[in-house]
């Protein structure tokens, strides 16, 4: 029996650890049949390191998603490589110190705006240096972190997610035309090196312990890697502009 990636190809970002979902989803997407390559930054040769622990050899390109001259480049290299894409994850969102763990109200512009540019504008960045090898339609799957809420220490990387819902929401309006779908997972807290960036992250994950009504585990982000592929799969054909929430089920939750 043939994978639901069978003859896909995929362009998978944020493969920076083991432990992440990206990791998970270039790893299962490989699994049900697709080709993948992966893009980097700021270190391509650990995430060439890491790419060896898939089960087969995939191409590391170095991507900065604010480098308009990486951006136009892209579609040529990913070319050369695969010929085409039918599938792009979007796994990336950065944000400076200054702008997490609880000093939301002396924050800088310039740090909003790099976590803006970095986390959620480059969803359309990077579609849009895409959108030339996805010529029969395809797929856009980002990441995101429920941006309902405000979070404990998450800070500016709440009003970034909500940014990127949104922009997620515009794409599926603008692409839909093109066959081109584009939804978001909402995952639930990975023990991922994003994580490890946030100061306080124990106690924005121990909201998952009292409130989710399924168990979590933060050392498992194979559930959010499965949702990912199944945004990618063919099984979701009309479904655009949508947020899956892979969380246990803690978004449906009061407290």
């Amino acid at each position: 029996m043939s994978g639901i990636l069978e003859g896909k190809r995929v362009l998978i970002t944020g493969v920076l650890m083991e432990s992440s979902i990206a990791f998970h989803t270039a790893k299962l997407a490989q699994e049900q049949g697709a080709e993948v390559i992966l893009t980097a930054f700021p270190r391509p040769t650990l995430t060439e390191r890491i790419a060896k622990k898939l089960p087969k050899p995939t191409k590391v390109i170095e991507l900065d998603v604010t480098n308009d001259e990486h951006l136009r480049r892209l579609a040529d290299l990913v070319g050369e490589e695969l010929g085409g894409l039918d599938g792009v994850v979007h796994s990336i969102g950065f944000a400076p110190q200054d702008a997490l763990g609880g000093n939301f109200l002396n924050t800088p512009f310039e740090s909003v705006s790099t976590a803006m540019h970095v986390s959620a504008f480059s969803l359309k960045s990077l579609t849009m240096a895409c959108l030339p090898l996805m010529q029969n339609g395809g797929s856009v799957v980002g990441l995101t972190f429920d941006a309902s809420f405000a979070w404990p220490q998450y800070d500016w990387m709440g009003p970034a997610k909500a940014a990127l819902e949104a922009t997620s929401r515009y794409l599926a309006r603008d692409l839909g035309k093109q066959n081109i779908r584009c939804n978001l997972i909402s995952a639930g807290p990975i023990g991922s090196m994003a994580a490890k960036s946030i100061p306080g992250f124990s106690e924005l994950a121990s909201v998952w312990d009292n409130r989710s009504p399924l168990e979590w585990d933060l050392k498992d982000p194979e559930p959010a890697g499965r949702g990912v592929v199944a945004l990618l799969s063919d099984w979701f054909p009309k479904t655009t502009g949508e947020i899956v929430h892979v969380d246990g089920g803690l978004h449906a939750v009061g407290a």
